[in-house]
């Protein structure tokens, strides 16, 4: 769910509300049994709640076929729009009308108008609290979206027995219509949970969901596919995986936040994911706590049973403690400081995840940082358009203005990016990193850093594409992403069709400059370092 969706679906929801209400109205004002009209419209409810829960599992996710063949985010619009009112509108209708109905029910002569009004009001919205409440934190994560969606059709069905009372043939096809509803509920499908918009195009491509889940804040699944990789899907997408790309980035971002301190006793990973960046993190023996802030617990228990191969068991190490939490709350209410604070959240699209990539929250990470202590964040291009990258860049930059940004290629071409921040003088010691790495208590770090194609530190570090200052004229026209404006959001969203990659990585690079004072170490060293740094142009 993206804020874009959900903003959607509310906007329709309010104008069926709002529609059904005036047809209610007119009905409650010319009717002479409203009551029985309240029921008709309950038992309706019954019917709408049906339609949009086969609609969402059997319709929506194969509808249009391909979300990206809109030529234009108005046109992903205009589409967007239409499924919100096919699956929407019709129950949101039939609520509206319920409300003036129920007045003109309960409406008795000589009553005074306001205290009618206002007891059915309050009693609609305390109702429409408690009922949001319960089904999201209670209901869906313990009896799932399709045993929550037969709950709703059962009270619906409540409501209008209640309604219909003494009115036999209404109340028997009420009951007999909702648990002929009830039972051929289609369940949420594992493709659409993986998937979400994108489900059509990998109905024959999805490879076997060996887990699908609910929880508090997202629901997620895990696929594998025939060559035995593993797919971690949340907020409809791939997020992780064990693929060679995915992980090379993943392992990067836990070595290079262990890597670079000197002395790196505490470390911060924000969002769980596959667990592959904790564990990474957890393998290097200078770590003695690691802190894993994740908002759903569904998450750790999932990939410790099926990533516990890829991620070394993170999530039962006894140095690794996991802290349930919003990442931007732990560090507002922590006093900790941390000597590294990795940060992998959801795709900037994805409501509420911008909120990790504003300015602001950058401020936070650097006041919990050590002396010494760096920030790692991943950067997406794919799926991503070039405003989006730039404004991620930029407003990091902004917070550490001596970054440096190490990038990882798929194909040759730019996949993702590592940006790397550190309070004051950035400098990267690679004679301390070679010898760190040739220790035998390192030995799992190397070999880590071997599966994913790095056999030193010099081949790691051989990723640099570029330091703040060089990228200071590529950026100029970023928007900065900000609390007060959450901008990212909004361009990451523009851009969610996209495939540049390859165009923005091409565009850092291009103003890429060797550095003369980042890295220090023996000139041998450093030598075969910028080497190494141009042999990956």
């Amino acid at each position: 769910g993206t804020t874009y969706t959900f903003s959607l679906s509310l906007g329709v929801f309010l104008t069926g509300i709002g529609l059904g209400s005036g047809v209610g109205s007119f009905i409650a004002r010319e009717v002479v049994a409203p009551r029985r009209a309240l029921g008709i419209a309950q038992f309706l409810i019954v019917g709408a709640l049906a339609w949009t829960a086969w609609n969402i599992a059997r319709t929506m996710p194969y509808w249009p076929i391909n979300p990206g063949l809109a030529s234009s985010p108005w046109m992903g619009f205009q589409m967007d729009l239409l499924r919100c009112l096919w699956v929407v509108l019709p129950g949101a209708c039939f609520w509206g009308a319920s409300f003036p109905l129920a007045l003109a029910a309960v409406a008795k002569s000589g009553d005074d108008a306001g205290r009618t009004v206002g007891g059915v009001y309050a009693a609609n919205t305390i109702g429409a609290i408690l009922g949001a409440l319960a089904l999201s934190l209670v209901l869906i994560p313990w009896l799932g979206t399709q045993n929550a969606q037969r709950v709703l059709i059962a009270v619906a069905a409540a409501g209008a027995l209640m309604a219909l009372a003494g009115r036999m043939a209404w109340m028997l096809t009420t009951l007999a219509a909702a648990v002929a509803l009830m039972v051929s509920l289609p369940k949420i499908p594992d493709l659409l949970v993986g998937y979400g918009r994108y489900s059509a195009t990998w109905l024959k491509d999805h490879g076997e969901f060996i887990f699908m889940g609910e929880g508090i804040n997202s629901s997620m699944a895990v696929s594998r596919f025939s060559d035995g990789s593993l797919n971690y899907h949340n907020a409809g997408k791939v997020q992780a995986s064990s693929q060679p790309q995915d992980m090379r980035l993943q392992r990067m971002l836990g070595h290079l936040t262990t890597l670079l301190p000197k002395d790196p006793k505490n470390v911060l990973v924000i969002a769980c994911g596959a667990g592959v960046t904790a564990g990474a993190v957890s393998v290097n023996p200078l770590v003695e706590h690691e802190t894993i802030a994740e908002i759903e617990p569904l998450v750790p228990l999932v990939v410790s049973e099926h990533f516990g191969e890829h991620n070394y068991h993170v999530v039962k190490n006894p140095k690794v403690r996991v802290h349930v939490d919003d990442a931007r709350h732990f560090l507002l209410t922590t006093k900790e400081k941390f000597d590294g604070i990795t940060s992998d959240p959801f795709d900037p699209w994805v409501k509420g995840a911008a909120n990790l990539y504003t300015r602001e929250f950058w401020e936070i990470a650097k006041d919990h940082l050590k002396p010494g202590g760096v920030v790692t964040v991943f950067v997406q291009l794919y799926e991503s358009g070039t405003a989006a990258v730039k404004s991620e860049i930029a407003t990091f930059f902004e917070a550490f203005p001596e970054g440096v940004v190490f990038g990882n290629t798929a194909g040759g071409q730019g996949y993702d990016i590592v940006l790397v921040g550190q309070v004051g003088k950035f400098q990267i010691n690679v004679d301390d990193m070679e010898a760190r790495l040739a220790r035998p208590d390192f030995a799992v770090v190397k070999q880590s850093l071997a599966e994913i194609g790095f056999n030193s530190a010099t081949e790691l570090l051989s990723t640099f594409g570029g330091q703040a200052a060089d990228l200071a004229p590529w950026l100029k026209d970023a928007e900065v992403n900000r609390d007060r404006n959450l901008r990212l959001q909004y361009l990451a969203g523009l851009g969610v069709n996209a495939y540049e990659q390859a165009s923005i990585y091409a565009g850092i690079l291009a103003h890429r400059k060797i550095p003369d004072h980042l890295f220090t170490g023996s000139p041998e060293k450093i030598a075969a370092l910028k080497t190494a740094i141009l042999a990956r142009e």
